[in-house]
């Protein structure tokens, strides 16, 4: 008998060896050519029938796990909801959007749209907003197969949650399917641990990999997006030689000799560089939130030197519209009123999260700061014209810049006492991926009128 059971327990060891030693992340593919008319681009993706560039609307959703994807949903119901009529025809404000932007939770709202359109708001709640995703996580990480998975060194918490995320919420579906639908531009990001800063999932980053952002499945983005530090793993990405006839955006070009350090396009630039040097074998990325919290220094970047910066020097777009669905909290502070210092768990808490509020409060003033600067110098030249056709009739004018009207708009719970609402029942809701009904109800219900505000 015992030599049976010890033969057994042997056989049993040998599979769980196998199965730890074969578990191993899905890489991205490397590309063998370089084609800037291909993948997932702002410049490839097709205008919808309803869309134009004279009204050009760009949303941001931030993190904050299923908080921030159900404050999310209900400000995409509320544009739904809004009749407008550009060049005589009548749509919604929601035909509109152009760009999505966005990190951790609100990525799951984004993605969710981008691949599947009305659909968002026939079966997102059940299939997310209403269900315990972090339960789910738990019960399948807790598989006595996947305990041997996330044992090897090449499969992380990260890999279970993608598989989770792609079987149940996304239905295996590519960024392919992103580029087929055309607009809206879903720009998910999230941060690399190496230098720090922020990634996206685009052509353009993938590009600088070598690799096809086509075939690589949407819920690992969102996974990698949402990896909030200490609970979930770094996702990895190969950094493969670049694609033969590789050609870099035209902003990058020279804008590392300028040495102008404190310009968006020098920081984007090294960004970018970072991934030249293929020593750097790999790219490790982490919850977006650690580089931008509110998903805005992609669409900041598209305006200082990118495709919105085009279309604006193109005379394309005459209204630029910026909506940001900021779900942050401002729970109450306990710790100090307490003789002994935080466990460390809360000092880890408070570590993840703490830079995370500032450097957004931060991200929202250079975001005003640098689209009304443009608003600030059409009136400066506009005033100075004018004065030079009252007193030198026959003097050249200043040249006029693209005259484009520009509108930010903020959504965050601090507005709510503006509209008879208790702010504290939602700056003190958890960052978590499992809330209640009735705080998904409240939630969703609170986006329309905090847009209205």
């Amino acid at each position: 008998m015992a030599p049976r059971i010890s033969r057994s327990l042997i056989f049993i060891l040998l599979w769980l060896i196998q199965i730890a030693a074969c578990a191993q992340y899905p890489l991205n593919q490397q590309n063998d050519r370089f084609d800037k008319q291909a993948g997932y681009r702002f410049e490839h993706l097709q205008r919808g029938p309803r869309n134009t560039d004279e009204l050009f609307v760009c949303l941001a959703f931030s993190g904050g796990g299923t908080r921030a994807a159900a404050l999310a949903y209900g400000v995409m119901e509320e544009l739904r909801k809004t009749p407008i009529k550009v060049q005589g025809v009548e749509k919604s404000l929601l035909d509109e959007v152009d760009v999505i932007s966005s990190v951790s939770g609100g990525s799951f709202t984004a993605a969710y749209y981008g691949l599947f359109r009305e659909k968002l708001f026939a079966d997102f709640r059940t299939k997310f907003l209403e269900r315990n995703i972090q339960g789910a996580l738990i019960a399948k990480l807790l598989n006595p197969v996947n305990l041997v998975r996330v044992a090897s060194p090449w499969f992380g918490r990260i890999d279970l949650a993608a598989e989770l995320y792609d079987r149940e919420v996304f239905a295996e579906a590519t960024f392919a399917r992103l580029e087929e639908n055309g607009r809206p531009f879903v720009i998910l990001n999230a941060t690399n641990l190496g230098p720090g800063r922020r990634f996206d999932f685009t052509q353009e980053y993938f590009d600088a990999l070598g690799s096809r952002l086509d075939l690589y499945p949407v819920s690992r983005a969102v996974a990698a997006s949402s990896a909030f530090p200490f609970l979930l793993t770094p996702l990895s990405l190969k950094n493969y030689p670049q694609a033969k006839g590789y050609d870099p955006p035209w902003w990058y070009k020279g804008a590392l000799a300028e040495k102008d350090w404190f310009t968006r396009r020098y920081d984007a630039a090294k960004n970018l560089d970072f991934y030249k040097d293929k020593q750097n074998a790999y790219v490790h990325l982490m919850d977006g939130g650690l580089a931008d919290n509110i998903g805005v220094r992609a669409i900041l970047d598209a305006y200082a030197h990118g495709f919105i910066h085009q279309k604006i020097l193109d005379g394309d777009i005459k209204r630029l519209v910026l909506i940001v669905v900021n779900a942050r909290t401002e729970a109450e502070d306990r710790l100090s009123r307490k003789t002994s210092p935080p466990w460390i768990i809360t000092v880890a808490e408070k570590t993840a999260t703490v830079a995370m509020d500032n450097y957004s409060f931060e991200s929202i003033a250079q975001l005003r700061g640098e689209l009304y600067r443009r608003v600030q110098i059409q009136e400066d030249t506009d005033a100075c014209n004018r004065r030079l056709e009252q007193y030198c009739p026959g003097a050249p004018k200043f040249i006029e810049s693209k005259k484009v009207d520009i509108y930010v708009v903020e959504v965050n719970f601090k507005a709510a006492e503006f509209i008879g609402e208790d702010p504290r029942y939602y700056l003190n809701l958890p960052t978590t991926f499992s809330l209640g009904k009735e705080q998904i109800e409240k939630l969703m219900a609170i986006g329309p009128k905090l847009l209205q505000a």
